[in-house]
């Protein structure tokens, strides 16, 4: 069987991948090397992580968000402790410093509209991943789990895939296999950034005595870790990355926290423990031929800040759409290919973020007095709000060539006459042309691409000024008009986007 779709890797990015193209008919194999969709790691404390804006409104608008949230472990765990106890709000945090809530100024997101969905949400990678596979399996999405792509062959008429003694063809391929992708590498797709700095560790530990180490977030002279009781530590050693993948044992953690927390702490029981770096690099190109990069296999990057799930799950809501037009043949001109024009500089952003992060953490005296600066910048109204509009991707925008604020933007959370919201009218993964004002050319025109948008004339309590908004399939303001109009420039806008019908 020939496969429209083959998908190296099922961790979310892969498994939201592949609802979004089956929502646009393509059929898809996902591939994937653990044998077991299961692991500590993907469990508290270790794995929880955060979920941006953008990555929220993309489940909500695929009805997902409500599954997921379900199935979250109450906010006070120990991977959350450290921050408990305050009498005020964290919002976040840049290289460990906080901002607080009641300093982010939300009159900054003009297009935020009341009752929309949370700016950050916890959730743990279990979970997630739970609800995108039972999604992607309803769907019609085959997940083979214990099959680790190991070789590539592609050509200009589709790709051949090599999974241990199994072969698996396709006629394309989407490499979402992580920061060592075998598909990237297999393609020849230049992998270019810095090398790491240092060694984090994220470690569950028996301590022998908890006391020389109080809870939170502390700098040192020799390094940065993280306490919450009675065992998880988070520390960061600045050794160019040295022990990364290597094997961990009780004496080396101990060493390791000894050395960055500047005391005599033993640790008597080693439970659960892995590492990572700040090693930050992104793939030169998101495409090649029929070879495409999601996720870690398109860029990596330290964990710091929570943006690396973020940025694969916008990855796979950015592509799924365009992959699924091509494949139907309707696509127009040049769609597939602004998938790396649309992610590409997101990503350097999120990369150079990461950087930034690590050169506040250095355990040198100008980071220090750095550190310092940035306390009482991001302890005043417009810093907390920058760090927060940053972080929570609200501020998000993609460069689409229009100069309308709105377009290139996450469409607003729209409360329609009829009592829906924006997110229940883009379930279908088709795009969405809203009229504010019942034009009868829009509606001819809604007529015409009906296989590819959904026409929808209504009222909404605040509409900012808006006659109509064309809304792309994934969510983002493709076209936006404050004036009647006769439908020419949202017909040049489709016509960008897909090939007419015949």
């Amino acid at each position: 069987m020939i496969h429209d779709v083959i998908i190296a890797g099922a961790g979310p990015v892969g498994l939201l991948l592949a609802c979004e193209l089956r929502l646009g008919g393509a059929s898809v194999l996902v591939l994937e090397r653990a044998t077991a969709p299961c692991s500590a790691l993907k469990r508290l404390p270790f794995g929880m992580r955060g979920l941006s804006l953008p990555s929220i409104e993309a489940l909500e608008r695929r009805g997902l968000l409500d599954a997921v949230a379900a199935l979250q472990p109450p906010r006070a765990t120990p991977a959350a402790a450290h921050w408990a106890g305050q009498p005020r709000r964290p919002a976040g945090h840049f290289a460990g410093i906080q901002y607080f809530q009641d300093r982010v100024d939300t009159r900054r997101w003009p297009y935020r509209l009341p009752g929309a969905v949370a700016t950050t949400m916890m959730v743990d990678m279990q979970s997630l991943e739970t609800v995108l596979a039972e999604r992607a399996s309803l769907l019609g999405v085959a997940i083979l789990r214990g099959a680790g792509v190991d070789a590539v062959h592609a050509s200009s008429e589709g790709v051949t895939v090599y999974a241990g003694d199994q072969r698996f063809d396709g006629r394309w391929l989407v490499g979402c296999d992580g920061g060592r992708s075998t598909v990237r590498k297999a393609t020849g797709i230049a992998f270019i950034g810095t090398e790491p700095e240092f060694t984090g560790y994220s470690v569950d530990v028996v301590l022998t005595d908890p006391h020389p180490l109080p809870p939170g977030r502390h700098y040192t002279a020799t390094g940065m870790y993280t306490f919450a009781a009675p065992g998880t530590i988070g520390m960061v050693a600045f050794d160019g990355g040295a022990h990364h993948r290597q094997p961990l044992t009780r004496e080396h953690v101990q060493e390791v926290l000894r050395h960055v927390s500047c005391t005599d702490v033993g640790v008597s029981e080693l439970r659960l423990a892995t590492t990572w770096t700040d090693r930050a690099c992104q793939a030169a190109t998101y495409r090649s031929g029929r070879v495409l990069l999601a996720g870690d296999a398109a860029h990596v990057h330290s964990p710091l800040g929570g943006q690396g799930l973020n940025l694969g799950l916008g990855d796979a809501m950015n592509l799924g759409w365009k992959l699924a037009a091509t494949i139907r043949g309707d696509a127009a001109d040049g769609l597939l290919d602004s998938y790396t024009d649309e992610r590409h500089p997101i990503g350097a952003q999120v990369l150079d973020w990461s950087r930034a992060q690590v050169a506040l953490m250095r355990p040198s005296a100008s980071s220090r007095a750095l550190e310092a600066i940035l306390r009482d910048l991001i302890e005043t109204r417009d810093g907390a709000s920058y760090f927060a509009e940053r972080l929570s991707g609200a501020g998000l925008r993609l460069a689409l060539g229009d100069a309308h604020p709105l377009v290139g933007r996450s469409v607003p959370a729209f409360a329609l006459q009829d009592g829906t919201r924006m997110g229940e009218r883009l379930r279908s993964g088709k795009g969405l042309l809203l009229d504010f004002t019942a034009q009868r050319t829009l509606q001819a025109t809604g007529e015409a691409w009906s296989a590819r948008i959904d026409y929808l004339a209504t009222t909404v309590d605040e509409a900012f000024g808006l006659s109509a908004v064309l809304v792309r399939p994934d969510g983002v303001v493709g076209w936006a008009s404050d004036t009647c109009t006769d439908g020419t420039d949202v017909e040049q806008v489709l016509r960008r986007l897909w090939k007419p019908a015949a």
